[in-house]
């Protein structure tokens, strides 16, 4: 299968989607966002001066999975049916893990919205504690699953791979 969003001529194109069936299309993504311990404490506590970070963050990430379209030159303007974003914190390792996860009944696939609504959460926990700390590290943003449509069910297990691996690595180093 080729890049989808080139015509014969090798110009961008929006793929046309009209003659593809309506089906129920579920995409999750995820990513995170390294901070220091203050900031990590702050945002536990809510004690940041802006408000309560993880609530704002996840209004944030719906309203830019919303507005992908706007955003991505070549994405469709789909009507969600539904959008949670969900925050897990870790604190031995100071960081915030964001998961997006976006239904809709359409012609084309969320990932995109799930990927630009984690990227927009986790950019509006940096804006809400820059004052704290402006070193935070956002990344590990990526497709964790995705459900329906021509191409079928996905689900992107290299985390959990690469977590494994790093744990046996640890496992040969303490021997």
């Amino acid at each position: 299968m080729g890049f989808t969003h080139f015509d014969e001529n090798g110009k961008a194109v929006m793929v046309d989607v009209t003659e593809k069936d309506n089906t129920v299309r579920e995409a999750s993504a995820e990513g995170k966002i390294l901070v220091s311990r203050d900031v990590f404490q702050a945002v536990r506590s809510g004690s940041i001066e802006k408000g309560d970070v993880l609530g704002v963050a996840a209004t944030a990430g719906i309203m830019g999975a919303k507005r992908t379209w706007e955003m991505i030159p070549m994405c469709h303007i789909l009507p969600l049916t539904n959008c949670r974003v969900h925050f897990d914190m870790d604190e031995n390792e100071c960081s915030i893990l964001c998961t997006c996860t976006v239904k809709v009944t359409g012609k084309t696939g969320v990932e995109m919205e799930a990927l630009t609504g984690v990227s927009v959460a986790l950019l509006t926990i940096y804006d809400m504690c820059k004052a704290l700390d402006k070193t935070m590290e956002l990344g590990e943003i990526r497709l964790v699953r995705k459900t329906g449509g021509k191409s079928g069910d996905v689900y992107n297990d290299r985390r959990r791979d690469r977590e494994e691996k790093a744990s046996r690595r640890r496992e040969i180093d303490l021997m």
